[in-house]
Order: C-alpha cells, then structure tokens, then sequence
C-alpha cells in the first residue's frame, strides 16, 4: 500500500485538470506558436521572461475568474451585468465587450483553422484553403453535438499532443540552460523587440479566456471547497501552457536564430539535421494541435462571453449558445475557405482585444471583491494589489497595441 501511494497522489492531481486545460489550449494556437517562433529566432532566449510574466499574470487573472464561477454559481458576464443597476451603463458594458470579444474570435478563426491545416500542408502538400474548411467543419460538428466533458477532454489532449511535441524538440535540441535561464529571470528588451514582446504577452493574456474559465470551473465544480482543485488545475495547466510557448522560443533560439527565414518551415528545415525525418512529423503535429485547441476555444470562448452579457445561456444545452458558436465557426470556414486573409479586421481586432483586457480585469476585480456575491471568499488584499498591478500594465499595453494597429492600419491605406 505505501509503495502505491505517491501514484494514487499523483492519480488525484492529475484529476484536477480540467477548465485550465481550456484555457491553454486557447492561448496556444498557431499565432503564439509563430510569434514565439520569431521571438527565438530573433532574439535567441532573451524574452523568455516576457512568457514567464504572462503565464504568472494569467494564473492570478484565470483563479480570480474560476473562483467567482465557482462560488456564485454563475460566470463573468452575468456578474458584470449584475454590478449595474443603471441600463445604460449595463448595456454599454455588454455591447462594449461582446463586441469586442465577439469580433476578435471571429477575426483570428481563419488563422486558427489555416494554422491547423499548415502542419497537414506541410506533410501531405494539399493547400491549406483546402483543409481548414474541412477542420472547420469538423469542429462545428463537435459543437452542435458534443457537450462540456467531450471538448474537455479534447482540449486535454490536444495540449497533451503539443506537450509532447514542442518540449521534447526543445530538449533534443539541447540548449544552453545558463542562458534559457538567464532570459527566463532576467528581464531584457533589445532593439526591436518591445512589438515581440507584446505580442508574445498579447497571445497568452486573452480576455474572452476570463469569461470562459469562470463558466466552465462552474460546470466542473459546484462547492467552494473545491476552490483548491481549481487552483491546483491552474497551476498545472497555465504552467504547462507557458512551458510549451516557452519551449518554441528556445527551439527556435537555438536551431533559427539569426536565420531570415524564420517562419515555421523554416524550424522544421533546421530541425533536420538532429531529428533527420521526422523533423517535419514533429512540427505538422504542433502545428496541427496547436490550430485545432484554438480554433475549437475561440468559438468557444465568444459564446460563452457573449452568451453569459447577454443571459442567452451559457451550456451546450443552450440552442443561442451554440448558434454564437457556429457563426464564429463559419465565419472561420468560410474566409480559410476562400483564401480571405482579413488583416484590417484582425488589426482592429487586436486593437480592441488589447483595449478590452484591462476593462474586463477591472470589472473582474470588482465582482470577486463583492462581498454579497463572493462571501468570505471575495479577494484578499494582497490579491488586489497585484490585480491593481496587472490592471496597470495590461492597459499600458493595450495603449501600445491601439497605437500600433492604427500606425499598420494607415500604413496598409
């Protein structure tokens, strides 16, 4: 019996996981994984830290979320209608936000699903306009069919796949640990890095994430006292989330970097010479997981944000739920199909996304220090110091990124 203790242990751990998984299958798809590809390939190891600040930020922002779905039983957007009494700042706050939300996951589905289709295109050399479609479909067939626990799972092994994919490339590759360290814990910003940076901060600290964790830790679990397998769930999943971006930064730093072609063919190419066929195999397979976990939470995440402002309803067995979610899916079938790149639109997109999160933190800041609501529960001091913190950087940086998406807006006019 005592032999077999730290297995059963490490069984109950493992049974945690659950909505945190969701959440770092979102923010792993195919744009983190190219940016992440171009951050190592230009700038080595050294903004590391930049994905050591955002998986710390997102674990505090997603425990936050997940302990307000949990205590009061509901999620984040029907708390925030719940903090107005007035119609015009309850409404403004609901159009405000599932615009935004709404339009950003409906703006990034094509690159979901073409991201997806890039690592079958690279083994097969079909097109990729004409996979995505085809993952597209899939996906919505697994919405208007499937339920909570079934995209639960998927999503779990989806990030199980790219676990094994990304790190065990980082490690055939074997880089110099001193230095993955040293851009791990000690912040640098070379020149030209600070749009990386965002960017790199911009994919993993996602808005609409918030309102999908808070529902779907409510689904999972009924009783605060469960609040600390929520947290455990966090702890593994976000971690594991940022350990496989991390892992991309540092293949690329070690294989690419330096190189000007350094997109995703590139790091399969370099990648040849220490893992020889099966080079492409593993990058088609990130690639393919990647595209496939983000392309399935995007979706996902706009029905339950916009489902929960709205009070429409926020389970599978909701027919409004699903209908959000299969218009942000064919939006996505159709612009991959057709070859459609909306970069105007994702812009805007990304402007407004970047805008959104300090407003939605500020919002969730106030809901989880609600004591009618939250009860012993509601946010300790020390919590809402270093929310007031993230809020803080988090809107410096949608300032930067408003700024940003205008000047590439009139530079592309």
């Amino acid at each position: 019996m005592e032999s077999s203790s730290p297995w059963k242990r490490f069984k109950e751990k493992v049974k945690v996981i659950g909505p945190g998984a969701i959440i770092a299958a979102s923010f792993i798809g195919p744009g983190t994984v190219s940016t992440a590809t171009e951050a190592g390939a230009s700038f080595g190891y050294s903004l590391i830290w930049a994905i050591v600040f955002s998986v710390i930020t997102t674990m505090f922002l997603q425990e936050m979320a997940s302990r307000l779905g949990i205590v009061t039983g509901s999620g984040l957007g029907e708390a925030i209608r719940g903090q107005f009494e007035r119609p015009v700042f309850k409404f403004g706050a609901v159009i405000l936000i599932g615009f935004s939300v709404g339009m950003g996951c409906a703006a990034y589905m094509a690159g979901d699903l073409t991201g997806g289709a890039l690592g079958v295109s690279l083994l097969t050399g079909i097109p990729q306009n004409y996979i995505a479609p085809v993952i597209g479909v899939v996906i919505l067939i697994l919405g208007l069919t499937g339920t909570y626990k079934r995209f639960e799972k998927i999503l779990i092994g989806l990030v199980i796949v790219m676990s094994i994919t990304f790190i065990t490339t980082m490690l055939i590759v074997q880089p110099n640990l001193s230095e993955v360290f040293k851009g791990a814990f000690v912040p640098a910003i070379p020149d030209g890095s600070i749009v990386v940076i965002v960017a790199l901060i911009g994919t993993t600290v996602v808005p609409y994430n918030l309102f999908m964790h808070a529902s779907s830790a409510h689904e999972r679990w009924k009783n605060p006292a469960d609040i600390k397998k929520a947290r455990m769930d966090i702890l593994i999943t976000i971690g594991v989330g940022g350990l496989i971006t991390a892992a991309v930064i540092i293949t690329a730093g070690t294989v690419v970097r330096g190189s000007d072609a350094a997109g995703i063919e590139a790091l399969a190419l370099a990648l040849e010479p220490t893992l020889g066929e099966w080079a492409s195999g593993f990058i088609s397979i990130g690639m393919l997981a990647a595209g496939l976990s983000s392309a399935m939470a995007s979706p996902l995440g706009a029905a339950y944000t916009i489902g929960g402002l709205t009070k429409w309803g926020t389970g599978f067995d909701n027919w409004k739920f699903k209908l959000i979610f299969s218009i942000i899916i064919g939006i996505g079938i159709v612009t991959s199909a057709i070859g459609f790149e909306p970069m105007q639109l994702i812009l805007t997109a990304q402007a407004l996304n970047g805008l959104i999160l300090p407003i939605v933190a500020i919002f969730l800041l106030i809901v989880v220090n609600n004591k009618n609501a939250m009860g012993k529960y509601v946010n300790t001091a020390k919590l809402n110091i270093i929310g007031g913190i993230i809020v803080l950087i988090v809107g410096g940086l949608g300032i930067y990124s408003l700024v940003d998406a205008v000047s590439a807006f009139v530079n592309m006019v």
